[in-house]
């Protein structure tokens, strides 16, 4: 599994560039363009032409497994749902902007495309109606893995760090499965699950410090054993130049030579010249990442 992971870094690092460019940008104009009809509209013609429906989609409407992406979250009878609007839809833009320059353009796009398609599953199997809630959600939970300190305005007030946003939506979550009647409840395990996948053992970085602290520990005896996760071999710098003089006994020509290689991509400097390397002083090591995974890794401690 972690070679399997560690194969779609590589080839989402090599593509980044691939895919729908600024793909948040275009779901917030969707949305303000629903929102002005939905409030020019009383009849809702184009609310419910692009609103879920499994029994519309089961009867040829499939447009509607995209199209509820762009009906927006708050109503047009509230006084203030304009002005909310506006700010949970450059709030959804912001993050997802983040992400997208983190990441790449295609490991985002194939973030938002399995957040619908997994939703997509949830609804049709359990028979419940779809919205963008969950989606965005797992955009705010990636936000917070990604960048737990980060600070946001909560109520355009209250600076609030994402790791403690992150801790509310994993708490309302839980109860939500909690209180909801079975099989309706599975359906935000479905909504959330692209969230778990592209993030994977990572998720425990966002939890509570003694959360982690109870999932880290493993083996057994007297002292503490932590997991240290996608920890790198430590050695392979001294290992690579040790191979480099070493002759081969077929008189093969060794590999070209690197200064440097990301821990996580596995990209070097000789691959690709027009990236820039740098070493994190808060990992435990002598540990390399290129420009786009340096303020993106787990810290190895």
């Amino acid at each position: 599994m972690k070679e399997l992971r560690r194969k779609f870094e590589r080839f989402c690092a090599r593509h980044a560039s691939k895919g729908i460019h600024n793909l948040m940008l275009y779901v917030a104009i969707g949305n303000a363009i629903v929102y002005l009809f939905y409030y020019i509209d009383p009849s809702l013609v184009v609310y419910r032409a692009l609103s879920f429906n499994r029994t519309a989609i089961l009867h040829g409407q499939v447009w509607r497994l995209l199209t509820y992406v762009l009906i927006p979250e708050t109503s047009a009878n509230q006084m203030f749902g304009l002005l909310l609007l506006a700010v949970l839809l450059f709030f959804y833009y912001f993050i997802g902007r983040t992400i997208e320059n983190s990441w790449g353009t295609l490991k985002f796009n194939l973030f938002y495309l399995t957040g619908v398609i997994l939703t997509d599953i949830g609804a049709m199997v359990l028979g419940v109606n779809a919205t963008a809630s969950y989606l965005n959600l797992s955009l705010i939970l990636a936000y917070a893995t990604l960048f737990p300190e980060n600070r946001v305005l909560f109520m355009m007030i209250i600076p609030i760090r994402m790791k403690y946003l992150a801790w509310f939506y994993f708490a309302l979550t839980i109860f939500e499965l909690v209180t909801t009647a079975f099989p309706y409840n599975l359906f935000p395990l479905f909504a959330l699950l692209n969230y778990f996948l592209f993030f994977g053992s990572q998720v425990l970085d966002v939890l509570p410090g003694f959360l982690r602290r109870g999932h880290a520990r493993t083996g057994s005896g007297t002292g503490p054993v932590f997991r240290r996760q996608n920890r790198p071999n430590a050695n392979w710098a001294a290992g690579y130049h040790a191979a480099r003089t070493a002759q081969t006994s077929d008189q093969q020509p060794a590999r070209p030579a690197y200064h440097h290689k990301c821990t996580i991509c596995g990209r070097t400097d000789t691959e690709y010249p027009e990236l820039e390397f740098r070493y994190c002083s808060r990992c435990n090591g002598y540990y390399c990442y290129c420009q786009d995974h340096i303020g993106n890794h787990i810290h190895i401690v």
